[in-house]
């Protein structure tokens, strides 16, 4: 089977892409492994909202909202149902139940053989997401003691999986502290390792925080006018939850609740977790991220001449933690019967057999643009701009991605053509025109 350009991924990434794709009448399909929206249906736990409100999920061509509140924070079904309805709505090719198995480079473009048979085409674009495999410690993991369950957040489904004691949860962005949240109020005890993580106020000013950094061109930072790209996309999500709209969900709030913060895990040794002695650090430079991204905020409002029309700037209170948080815990002894690894997650390309991958097994790119020619990715952490990982950052991606790969395809139309004619001897062509042509790629 052939084809110009094969998606892999029928995700918001993948579906935003087939929109971009067909809006330039350029042949393509999706591979899907499952089903459209097949990881918010098979790895999200079950109390799970979006952190971004519904008017943030600005796909390519559809605004259908379905009567939703706009600020309002999607469910997990209703997250699926709207992506499904954009798949329906665009007419997107999805061929579902269709496991990518691998992907290699041919003279003419790419092979991609999958559960259902092998596809050819000239482009590729891996839109399979970057959370399909928990990022677990391995060493730290294998250390635990036998008594101890382990699960990652794609595992989790609710507490009642959970053995009655205590539950450590390794990891304070957003997964960790819902799930801690959310395990702390099924009456197991709870304790936090807290690592780097970026506090943040669901609501500042009278609007959401999303409106503010959508507002002033926060979330539209590109890649190409950061310094440290690599710090950046590696930046912890921020701590926020879309459940109980309007509320901080912060360490304080945390506390309040009874779970107990410790620092970040730094080893496990003879059953005792041992803790980094750095928690007041890591909650000074969370609260110093927390406030320079308010003067931004404030900054602008005033630039704007806007002060008149929203409320007076805030502070927060500084994160409270123990004069002396622990720095061993014996998991046994201490009841602990859970660790939760929200230790954040990474992609996998396991079956891509191209070798556009670091020695960290990380994708060479620039702004999506795979290092492999015809090969593209969407949906990374600030793939593009800030936003790219946001639903709502798919649909700019795709339309600058799917201009670069227009451009691709037609090059390699004209070198195709210069090659055919070439062989076929109806018109000669020097090698000089040959390399000319080929070096425009």
């Amino acid at each position: 089977m052939r084809t110009d350009v094969v998606i892999v991924g029928a995700g918001h990434a993948g579906l935003a892409m087939s929109r971009r794709l067909g809006e330039r009448s350029i042949d393509h399909v999706v591979l899907e492994r499952g089903e459209v929206a097949n990881s918010w249906k098979t790895e999200r736990w079950d109390s799970l909202r979006l952190l971004t409100p519904t008017w943030q999920s600005r796909l390519p061509g559809f605004a259908d909202a379905s009567g939703e509140d706009p600020h309002g924070f999607r469910t997990m079904p209703e997250t699926i149902a709207f992506l499904e309805r954009y798949a329906w709505a665009i007419s997107a090719p999805v061929h579902q139940h269709t496991a990518v198995n691998s992907v290699r480079r041919t003279e003419e473009g790419y092979a991609v053989q999958t559960s259902r048979g092998a596809w050819r085409s000239r482009a590729v674009v891996l839109a399979s997401g970057a959370c399909n495999i928990a990022n677990v410690p391995r060493q730290l993991a294998a250390a635990l003691p036998a008594a101890v369950a382990s699960f990652t957040p794609h595992q989790y489904r609710n507490p009642s999986q959970l053995e009655q004691g205590g539950v450590l949860v390794v990891g304070a962005s957003a997964t960790g502290v819902q799930l801690a949240e959310e395990i702390q109020r099924s009456g197991r005890q709870v304790t936090l390792a807290v690592a780097e993580h970026i506090r943040m106020p669901r609501r500042y000013r009278g609007r959401d925080i999303q409106w503010w950094m959508d507002a002033a061109g926060i979330l539209d930072l590109r890649h190409d006018e950061v310094d440290d790209l690599g710090r950046v996309r590696e930046v912890p999500s921020l701590q926020l939850t879309g459940n109980d709209q309007g509320r901080m969900l912060d360490l304080n709030a945390l506390t309040a609740s009874g779970v107990r913060l410790a620092g970040r895990l730094a080893g496990l040794r003879d059953g005792k977790a041992l803790f980094s002695g750095a928690l007041a650090n890591q909650v000074a430079l969370s609260d110093l991220k927390m406030n320079r991204l308010l003067d931004a905020i404030d900054g602008w409002v005033s630039e704007k001449g806007l002060e008149g029309e929203v409320p007076p700037p805030e502070r927060f209170e500084p994160t409270r933690i123990e004069a002396s948080p622990p720095l061993a815990l014996d998991l046994v002894r201490g009841g602990i019967r859970t660790v939760l690894w929200a230790t954040g997650f990474r992609p996998d390309y396991s079956w891509l057999e191209v070798p556009a991958l670091d020695r960290k097994g990380r994708l060479r790119h620039d702004g999506g643009v795979v290092d492999a020619p015809g090969l593209y990715v969407m949906g990374l952490p600030f793939l593009r701009r800030r936003k790219s990982a946001l639903i709502d950052g798919a649909g700019e991606d795709a339309r600058e991605l799917s201009a670069h790969l227009a451009t691709h395809l037609d090059q390699r139309a004209g070198i195709d053509l210069l090659m055919r004619s070439t062989m076929s001897g109806g018109t000669k062509f020097t090698s000089s025109v040959l390399s000319a042509s080929t070096s425009s790629t």
